[in-house]
């Protein structure tokens, strides 16, 4: 890596936190980025990291892909499997297309290798924060002919005014915040019920109905899909 520690040009300073079980590394990087304007947090093996990443509201985290007791990509989808979607940039020697491909599909939204510069981990970091906030401000959400207001708390769909209970519009608007996405139980259970745990009963079923039922009735084409053995999948067509 090359000591480049340009300020940075975010106007936020965020919260890190460094998965990275090279002392010297993650001490690089803890100054680099504290001197940028940014509070950092250290694990140094991937157990660790993954117990912070899940309890912490960490804007970023930094993972290196080989790490002690806990490999950084079981870190990564151990965390979305769990419905944390906090933006991950992985670090890792192994540069080939394969690994790239290997470290997204695990959960990693970016994928730099070693050595490399620090403007440019600190430029790719600043993009997925700009990326999340920019996701979060978004006031509407539409899929398709169904279309869901944010701010006015009102759905519609071709037109159609549909009146929804406050759990089915929170259930709805997560839904749309991931179309295109396989939404896991996992997911809907910590951030619609706000449930860590199986409460073993058929609750998102019952929802998950009632909903298909008032989006769906009276429609053509089916948006609300259910993917056997995964979850549900909001998507037109």
């Amino acid at each position: 890596m090359t000591s480049t520690t340009d300020e940075s040009s975010y106007s936020e300073a965020m919260k890190i936190l460094v998965i990275e079980d090279d002392r010297d590394a993650a001490h690089y990087l803890q100054r680099a980025l504290g001197e940028a304007g940014h509070n950092v947090d250290v694990a140094g093996d991937g157990e660790t990291g993954f117990v912070l990443a899940d309890a912490g509201e960490y804007d970023v985290l930094v993972v290196d892909r080989m790490l002690p007791r806990r490999d950084g990509l079981s870190v990564i989808a151990g965390l979305r499997s769990r419905g944390n979607a906090v933006p991950a940039l992985i670090l890792s020697a192994l540069g080939e297309v394969d690994d790239r491909v290997t470290g997204l599909r695990a959960g990693g939204d970016d994928y730099l290798t070693k050595p490399y510069a620090f403007s440019e981990l600190l430029a790719r970091i600043e993009v997925l924060a700009r990326r999340v906030g920019s996701k979060d401000a978004e006031t509407t959400y539409r899929v398709g002919d169904l279309e869901l207001d944010r701010l006015s708390h009102t759905v519609r769909r071709a037109g159609k005014e549909i009146t929804l209970q406050p759990r089915e519009f929170r259930l709805l608007e997560y839904l749309m915040r991931y179309a295109g996405q396989v939404v896991t139980r996992t997911m809907l259970l910590e951030n619609v019920w706000d449930y860590h745990f199986d409460p073993q009963t058929n609750v998102i079923d019952v929802h998950i109905s009632r909903l298909r039922g008032k989006i769906e009735r009276g429609f053509e084409t089916p948006v609300l899909h259910t993917v056997r053995g995964a979850g549900y999948m909001l998507r037109a067509g």
